[in-house]
């Protein structure tokens, strides 16, 4: 693909997952004909590329993430010809469609695994990974600590061992098996031939780890994602792999190899410093976090985002920086999971404060890479801590002030997971309907950023740098490409500051403003001081 054909670079992905978005036909779980009906919003939002979290059958003990049949669609979420129409209207909006691949493991339900366990004959054995004795270390590596015990669970049917990183009902597939490997193509080849544009790879590092067996490919696991990559780009040139690895910033770009391997890489180094810098309501964080990232390829992009789906892990900070958010923002234990994160969204974290999570936006939007919205985010919806685990930031989406959030018209109780119907995030109070009616609202600034960010392809496509502001608290970045700059002012301070960006000291050039938290006076080109208000953000073009 053409360097200049990379629409990665200046896109707009929102993440959402099928079952808690809309429901179309009132049984309480949302569906493919719901989310159809929501596409209209979802591009009037400025959104151009949607990443649909699992909606394979399921036993849905690991909200859908523990795949039974990787050919079909769970039939409480539609079929596969209502997905297919889902992909052609989206495709008709100008959004491309990328899905969660789960080939690291399959749930205990799925058929191979059932024939694997049945017969140690089957040609399906080899598909998992197994012991007849438990290794010692049974216990090292474990992914859900407080939820999980060992790695090794005892089947007894098979009368053996057999190996999962993560619950006990997904058992590790085998990637050293050229004939799993070839599925995992089928599958692939499956999506893409109905019109999805690439895949979420699920728990990448897991995925070729492959320490639990012995092969010829176990001296550089890395090479199977350029095997990945070629398959992807010999079924369709066009189409992406976006990779969850939250690894050390060595080991990073070999994900991403030459621009032969992924695309895209989650930024959970930066997402974790700018944590840090909302809480020290400082800019050093976040221009640590960017000066660490390690070079990348042309082809290759940052995925940057503020919450996934999971919980926010705070592993690449120190101890000592890690109890600094815990403080600050996870202080109950009922807040935080599995010894390594928080389990609430945004705006419960800073207490309901808009302003915040606007400037929160404006962070995401021009940070060097391309963001990544959870469904939700642009609304400021809150959490429900009640939910066990990572279900608390999992709730339906809120439409509006009806019954249900207007997500469903079944009865509460059949719900897929219960609304957020109390405090200060209680649908009535928080929902799109509401926002859509106010010009000062957090989705109106959001989908004024986004439209513009869409029309600074620089932020996406350039060289980033962090310039001087003689403040601490304002963070200045100026990203410039096809020698066009554009520049985000923002104050992460709860008090007014003025900042000094001596780029905008110049005669002849002149610095257009083209959004901002507020209406403020022209930038002083002669001293080149930027007014920003409590929490505020100007972003600018220059011009010659």
């Amino acid at each position: 693909m053409p360097i200049h054909d990379l629409w990665y670079k200046n896109a707009i992905v929102y993440c959402l997952d099928v079952e808690t978005f809309q429901d179309s036909d009132g049984d309480g779980i949302g569906d493919f004909h719901g989310l159809s009906d929501r596409l209209d919003y979802l591009s009037g939002l400025g959104v151009t590329c949607l990443w649909l979290m699992p909606f394979f059958p399921t036993p849905n003990r690991d909200d859908g993430y523990d795949v039974m049949d990787y050919y079909a669609v769970d039939p409480r979420l539609g079929s596969l010809g209502e997905f297919v129409e889902f992909i052609r209207q989206a495709r008709e909006r100008g959004i491309r469609v990328l899905i969660d691949l789960v080939v690291n493991h399959t749930s205990t339900k799925h058929p191979w695994f059932q024939a694997a366990r049945s017969d140690p004959d089957s040609p399906f054995r080899d598909f998992y990974v197994w012991a007849k004795e438990r290794p010692k270390d049974h216990k090292e590596g474990i992914i859900f600590p407080g939820f999980q015990e060992t790695t090794w669970t005892w089947d007894e049917k098979a009368q053996a061992y057999y190996f999962h990183r993560f619950y006990e009902q997904q058992a590790d597939l085998n990637i050293a098996n050229p004939r799993v490997r070839e599925e995992i193509r089928r599958i692939m080849g499956f999506w893409l031939e109905l019109g999805v544009a690439g895949f979420r790879i699920d728990a990448a590092p897991f995925l070729i780890e492959m320490q639990a067996v012995k092969t010829e490919h176990s001296s550089d696991p890395f090479e199977y994602l350029q095997e990945f990559r070629d398959y992807l780009t010999y079924v369709r040139g066009d189409a992406v792999l976006l990779a969850e690895a939250n690894v050390d910033m060595k080991t990073a770009p070999k994900y991403l190899g030459g621009g032969d391997r992924m695309q895209l890489l989650f930024n959970f180094l930066v997402q974790e410093h700018l944590m840090l810098s909302l809480v020290r309501e400082k800019a050093e964080p976040i221009a640590r976090g960017l000066r660490a990232l390690p070079d990348i390829p042309p082809q290759g992009q940052w995925a940057n985002f503020l919450r996934n789906h999971d919980e926010m892990s705070l592993w690449h900070l120190s101890k000592k920086e890690q109890e600094e958010i815990y403080q600050a923002l996870g202080p109950e234990e009922t807040m935080r999971i599995y010894d390594r994160g928080i389990r609430r969204r945004l705006p419960p974290m800073f207490e309901g404060d808009v302003r915040r999570v606007k400037l929160s936006h404006s962070l995401l939007l021009t940070l060097p890479g391309t963001p990544v919205f959870r469904y939700g985010e642009e609304i400021g919806m809150g959490d429900d801590l009640s939910l066990p685990e990572r279900l608390s930031i999992r709730t339906p989406m809120q439409w509006s002030s009806e019954s249900n959030a207007g997500f469903s018209t079944a009865p509460a109780e059949k719900l897929i997971r219960p609304v957020i119907d109390e405090g200060e995030f209680a649908y009535e109070q928080v929902n799109v309907e509401r926002q859509q009616q106010d010009d000062r609202s957090l989705l109106t600034i959001t989908e004024r950023m986004i439209r513009v960010r869409r029309s600074c392809p620089e932020f996406g496509w350039g060289e980033c740098e962090v310039v001087s502001t003689g403040d601490d608290a304002v963070l200045a970045l100026r990203a410039t490409w096809k020698g066009k700059t554009v520049f985000a002012v923002q104050n992460l301070a709860s008090d007014a500051r003025t900042a000094t960006v001596k780029d905008f000291i110049c005669d002849g050039v002149c610095v257009d403003e083209v959004v901002s938290d507020q209406v403020y006076d022209p930038v002083d080109k002669s001293t080149g001081q930027v007014a920003l208000a409590p929490y505020g953000f100007r972003w600018f073009r220059k011009k010659a």
